[in-house]
């Protein structure tokens, strides 16, 4: 693990601790980046992997939350955020978001990124999303993610996989 990546978890470590929850990451020795690699490691269907997608708005970064068995609705995201869906290019993702990729996750976001939980989550009575590595992850309650993310709201932006 590099040092930007240890700084990373240690960040999110230090975040969950005002919840009690900094001693529930799990850590792997394989990639947990993709959610197909995190259902594998955690022996667990996609849907159940939170995934955190990162836009860029002219407002600024935003952290969309979905379940891993959806993908991005454009119209849906027009409709919502009146801008074109816009991912953060992966060499740019860690300073925009605080996280590398593949660790991108809800907590200890760079100041100023707004994180939303879709509704796809809802259906789940926990998931896991990362937890700022590529090799870590965290099993939290839909109530548990929407308190800890601190998020800014429910939004609705995601379909189907096909």
């Amino acid at each position: 693990m590099d040092r930007i990546t240890a700084m990373s978890i240690e960040n999110v470590r230090e975040y969950l601790r005002k919840y009690g929850k900094d001693g529930d990451i799990i850590e792997f020795t394989v990639s947990s980046a993709t959610v197909k690699e995190a259902a594998a490691d955690l022996g667990t269907e996609e849907g159940r992997i939170a995934k955190s997608m990162s836009f860029l708005l002219s407002s600024g970064a935003v952290i969309i939350v979905a379940a891993g068995d959806v993908k991005i609705d454009n119209r849906k995201f027009k409709d919502t955020f009146h801008e074109k869906a816009r991912m953060i290019g992966h060499d740019d993702v860690e300073r925009l978001t605080g996280h590398p990729v593949g660790g991108v996750c809800p907590f200890a976001v760079n100041e100023g990124v707004k994180v939303y939980l879709d509704s796809s989550l809802r259906r789940f009575d926990f998931v896991y999303p990362a937890a700022g590595t590529p090799q870590s992850a965290i099993k939290l309650t839909i109530e548990e993610l929407e308190r800890v993310s601190e998020a800014a709201g429910w939004i609705d932006v995601t379909k189907p996989a096909e």
